[in-house]
């Protein structure tokens, strides 16, 4: 079986969102002179790849560690939506050809491109529309995934998005790095870390061909 690692690596100075935490990772002990290689990471809990829980935005909804782990484990479909500039709406989502039933999708758009190689933090990425959302809500999708560091638009008033999927209990798996990922069926694994109450998890997200 071939993994295929669709995780953006975890690095210092690496691209986070805007007001984001900076990512720095440094020796606290070494070989030379504690007999041992440990590092101290400093980063935000939305860095690279990572799962929002509903706590990001729902007050009193589930942190990511009472999020059901069978959500993140099992067939995936890989939407290309690679022509769609700004938001991805509900007509393009319908034209995309998704298997009706679909429970985990990931939106591959022109944000992956970005990754290759890493650039600056860019405010015009694309994103999923509000009610592009409601699709997603509409379908009980389980789980929602994009190529870039946030779902939402960037400085859309009131976060709609966020809204509409923490709010049906649909997390978000977000960071995603899908450039050479060919559209279509998948498994899928992305467990994010069980942070006590965590707003997000950071993740490992892999996908095999079925």
């Amino acid at each position: 079986m071939k993994l295929v690692d669709i995780s953006v690596p975890i690095r210092s100075a690496m691209t986070v969102y805007r007001g984001n935490p900076l990512v720095r990772i440094r020796p606290a002990m070494t070989l030379r002179k504690d007999h041992v290689n440990l590092s101290e990471l400093c980063l935000g809990s939305h860095t690279g790849t990572h799962v929002d829980a509903p706590s990001h935005f729902i007050n009193g909804a589930k942190g990511i560690d009472r999020v059901d782990l069978g959500r993140f484990i099992g067939p995936a479909w890989v939407a290309d939506l690679r022509r769609v500039r700004g938001g991805i709406r509900a007509v393009d989502l319908s034209r995309a050809r998704i298997p009706r039933g679909t429970r985990r999708i990931l939106l591959r758009t022109s944000n992956s491109r970005l990754w290759h190689p890493a650039r600056p933090f860019r405010t015009d990425f694309v994103y999923l529309a509000a009610d592009g959302a409601d699709w997603m809500v509409e379908r009980a999708v389980e789980l929602v995934g994009i190529d870039y560091l946030s779902i939402e638009g960037f400085g859309v008033p009131g976060a709609p998005t966020h809204h509409r999927l923490l709010g049906a209990g649909i997390p978000i798996l977000e960071g995603l790095d899908l450039f050479t990922v060919r559209p279509g069926r998948w498994q899928m694994a992305a467990l994010p870390l069980r942070i006590k109450e965590g707003d997000a998890g950071l993740t490992r997200a892999v996908l095999w061909a079925t």
